[in-house]
């Protein structure tokens, strides 16, 4: 079974030798980059699995920018490491793609275990389609769109594809795979990015409103908000 290979992008040294040997000694292969410039070399070079990216820097590119450079020309799963801890900087993160935010100070059991869930939920998603997959058992239509599970495509109506991120993909899977059942904000975060919602936090409304725009007018109808009490996903009904 091929390692799994971990970047940690961080400009405090110690903590990335410290992140980088704990995660070795749990069986992946850590390396670190204290600034934008190393992380290109290294993304560049080498295939990862997943990065830590913090999102203050002293000098040069801040982490909100470096995440938006790799969100633009990669899909390797990215989990926010900051001592930022405000609602709207993780809201910011998952808009621009991030799987994950922990927050510093961290316990390295809590930060393995959220490495854990992301890779997994990543190499459930890259797993190669079969036949099967290819079915129509595989596709979720509704009003027209069809979501396509093995290829993690949205396309319109119009056959048009719609760029989706990993998070808003998942979101749409979880409400389209239940139809007219209600879903707390716990119950989706959970399903989504396997966390639970605090209060106060907006992430799984944000999500909501942005996956609602890309689907356009048809977003408010089939993504209903139940006042009190969460979401739940209407589909117009077959004639």
């Amino acid at each position: 079974m091929r390692v799994q290979r971990i970047l940690m992008v961080d400009d405090d040294r110690r903590m990335c030798a410290f992140v980088t040997k704990f995660l070795g000694r749990e069986g992946y292969s850590a390396e670190f980059a204290l600034n934008g410039s190393s992380m290109r070399h290294a993304l560049a070079t080498t295939r990862f699995d997943l990065i830590i990216l913090d999102l203050t820097f002293p000098d040069g590119e801040d982490g909100l920018s470096l995440a938006r450079n790799v969100r633009t020309s990669l899909d390797t799963p990215l989990l926010v490491l900051s001592a930022k801890c405000e609602t709207i900087d993780k809201i910011v993160c998952l808009e621009i793609g991030a799987d994950d935010y922990v927050t510093k100070p961290f316990e390295p059991r809590e930060l393995l275990a959220r490495i854990r869930a992301i890779l997994r939920r990543a190499q459930g998603e890259r797993r190669p389609s079969s036949e099967k997959s290819a079915s129509a058992e595989n596709r979720l239509e509704f009003g027209g769109w069809c979501l396509d599970l093995a290829r993690r495509e949205l396309t319109r109506p119009n056959a048009a594809v719609v760029a989706l991120t990993s998070h808003e993909f998942r979101l749409l899977v979880t409400l389209a795979q239940r139809p007219g059942r209600v879903l707390t904000r716990d119950q989706i975060l959970d399903l989504v990015a396997n966390r639970q919602w605090a209060p106060f936090d907006r992430s799984i409304d944000v999500l909501i409103g942005k996956l609602r725009r890309k689907l356009d007018d048809a977003g408010d109808q089939l993504i209903k908000t139940v006042r009190g009490e969460g979401y739940v996903f209407t589909p117009p009904s077959r004639q």
